[in-house]
């Protein structure tokens, strides 16, 4: 079955608006698990706007304590500042499960776009081999459809994770036909290549169902924005309970 990891992002979000500790991004996350969510994932950015470094090493000790992974998200090209080492530096400290390398600038508001593999290649290559000696599985953000995929495998990483947010789009418009086959395509090249596939960004109770009809394979969903939007009205633990309820109807078996 795929797997669910949510993304608490948002809920720092929240706690930055105001300041201080509540919403407690611990507590939510604990409240995912509890529910059954299989991991949690993280995006610390540079300018600190959700989660922060020390959110890091709290979330890799709960997920520690509980067997889950956690999944930290973020730019490996980003320099340290002030408040933020650097990417690598962070995987250092937490030694997550997985680690997701996102080509995302400081202005964006969300990620929207994976990696250019003819320019980024070989810059990556030495980053990922200090990742994974670090311990990491190692997943690098594409886009559905793009060229140079088989660089992904070549310098060693473990997982690509299709940028989903295309698909949503068309699913909400009522014309994800086109969408959903480069997905499908891009997955089954990955598996081709020896490469596990994940899937994130807009995806939501509406579209996944769809997406993993018709997409091969998917190891994990990394669901935050949706999610937590959801839970405003039904709450967290029913929220990810309804998830999981959508994977496991999807069935089907996850390939490496």
């Amino acid at each position: 079955m795929t797997l669910l990891s949510v993304n608490v992002n948002k809920i720092a979000v929240l706690r930055n608006s105001r300041g201080g500790d509540e919403p407690d991004v611990v507590r939510a996350a604990q409240a995912c698990l509890a529910a059954g969510a299989h991991g949690i994932t993280v995006h610390p950015r540079p300018d600190q706007r959700h989660i922060r470094p020390g959110d890091v090493d709290a979330l890799a000790r709960l997920t520690r304590g509980h067997g889950v992974e956690l999944n930290l998200e973020g730019n490996p090209f980003a320099p340290p500042r002030d408040g933020y080492p650097g990417f690598l530096a962070l995987c250092d400290a937490a030694r997550p499960v997985q680690a997701t390398l996102v080509p995302d600038g400081d202005g964006q508001i969300t990620s929207d776009h994976g990696f250019d593999f003819e320019q980024d290649s070989e810059r990556l290559r030495p980053l990922i081999a200090a990742l994974k000696a670090m311990g990491c599985r190692v997943s690098l953000f594409v886009d559905a459809g793009c060229a140079g995929l088989e660089n992904a495998a070549h310098i060693g990483a473990d997982r690509i994770e299709i940028y989903t947010g295309p698909f949503a789009e068309a699913a909400s418009r009522g014309d994800a036909g086109d969408a959903l086959e480069r997905c499908r395509r891009t997955a089954e090249q990955a598996h081709a290549l020896g490469l596990g596939v994940n899937a994130g960004h807009d995806l939501s109770q509406d579209n996944l169902g769809g997406f993993l009809a018709a997409v091969p394979g998917v190891r994990e969903v990394s669901i935050g924005h949706a999610l937590i939007g959801e839970a405003l009205y039904a709450g967290l633990d029913a929220t990810v309970r309804r998830y999981l309820a959508i994977l496991s109807q999807a069935g089907g078996v996850a390939r490496d």
